[in-house]
């Protein structure tokens, strides 16, 4: 099977659906049944060698020119240009960023890795109208859906009156580390990760930390991850902070520097207030790092009971979810236990056999 990437999110800085293209790619091009090429739609991928070198030898550049800058916007607007023009034939084209480019004969797959942008204020932000006209672009083209979790998949089907079996949900996966050591004896932190997005609910992580920091004058708190539509609401919340000295904001870090974090965190707190999935929960857990998080929404689905929960938006109950998990050894343990477990049955070879299926169903050959 010929299948066309739209890899735009490959190119730094890379968040989540970045990790999503990388490794989907990885595990598809090593199926001898798959003939993978990519594409990109930004400016900065001009040219030849734009592909990160550690996506393997099976995936190729589409040789030809991508226009970019608008193009986007022609997608959904116009639906041009088409995927053949500028990258020859393939069966099945694969947006795994909420939009795919239109097609002459290729059947159109389109990742929804979560529907926020349907929601208002505090789910919703301002990226919401782009997202929206997107998805809404490709369902009218009669794309295949792909999401990563029922929850995401019942929201699409509910919103978009699509066929409920044109949207499937495929979970994603996570690589399974060596277990890494305990934190270092006076450098405990929490770690929080992700982008600085006002449904990450980060000020209410602040508050508990002030709550926690009060008594344990070792801790620390760290963010690492990109700005977003409330790093005004955080940076205020912090410097508003009695610990502001004890709280460090990273900004977006490398994979490498992602995993150190990791290895040495005591807990990771991810307070969100809606997630289509919760990737940074599965990475924790291969990690070998206990989670705090929040039971909304599709988040369970990657949590199960491997997870210690706390009420969405709920300061209070989230120091107290923490301290429990920092002060309890035999508790903190037990959650690690588990988490690694939970996380080795998410493989990205599970998600490539879904995705697989997807494109079959997409051309009529399953």
């Amino acid at each position: 099977m010929k299948l066309a990437v739209d890899a735009t999110s490959l190119l730094l800085p890379r968040t989540g659906i970045g990790v999503f293209t990388s490794e989907m790619l990885r595990a598809l091009a090593a199926r001898p049944d798959m003939q993978v090429s990519v594409f990109n739609t930004s400016p900065r991928g001009r040219g030849q060698g734009w592909l990160p070198s550690d996506i393997g030898d099976g995936v190729h550049e589409v040789p030809g020119r991508m226009p970019a800058g608008g193009v986007r916007w022609l997608w959904d607007c116009l639906s041009v240009p088409r995927l053949e023009w500028f990258a020859g034939e393939a069966d099945v084209v694969h947006g795994p960023n909420y939009r795919v480019p239109p097609t002459s004969r290729a059947a159109p797959v389109v990742s929804v890795h979560d529907v926020s942008f349907e929601h208002g204020p505090p789910i919703g932000g301002p990226a919401s109208r782009a997202h929206r006209r997107s998805v809404r672009a490709a369902v009218r083209a009669g794309a295949w859906i792909h999401t990563d979790s029922e929850y995401v998949a019942a929201e699409v089907r509910d919103i978009y009156r699509v066929e409920p079996h044109r949207v499937v949900a495929v979970p994603l996966g996570v690589r399974l580390p060596p277990a890494g050591p305990h934190p270092a004896p006076g450098s405990e932190y929490v770690l929080a990760l992700g982008a600085v997005d006002l449904r990450k609910s980060l000020t209410t992580l602040v508050a508990a930390f002030d709550a926690l920091a009060s008594t344990n004058r070792d801790l620390r708190l760290i963010h690492a991850g990109p700005d977003g539509d409330a790093s005004a609401d955080l940076a205020d919340a912090v410097d508003r902070s009695p610990h502001r000295d004890r709280i460090l904001r990273l900004g977006w870090v490398d994979d490498d520097a992602r995993a150190a974090l990791l290895a040495q965190a005591a807990a990771v707190a991810y307070p969100s207030l809606y997630e289509g999935f919760g990737l940074v929960v599965l990475e924790a857990m291969a990690a070998g790092r206990p989670v705090v998080t929040t039971p909304v929404a599709a988040i369970p689905e990657a949590a199960g009971d491997a997870a210690l929960y706390a009420e969405a938006g709920n300061a209070d109950a989230l120091a107290s979810a923490l301290q429990r998990v920092l002060e309890d050894q035999e508790l903190a343990a037990e959650l690690v236990a588990r988490g690694r477990d939970r996380a080795s049955g998410f493989t990205w070879a599970r998600t490539a056999d879904g995705l697989i299926d997807i494109y079959r169903l997409a051309t009529g050959t399953i």
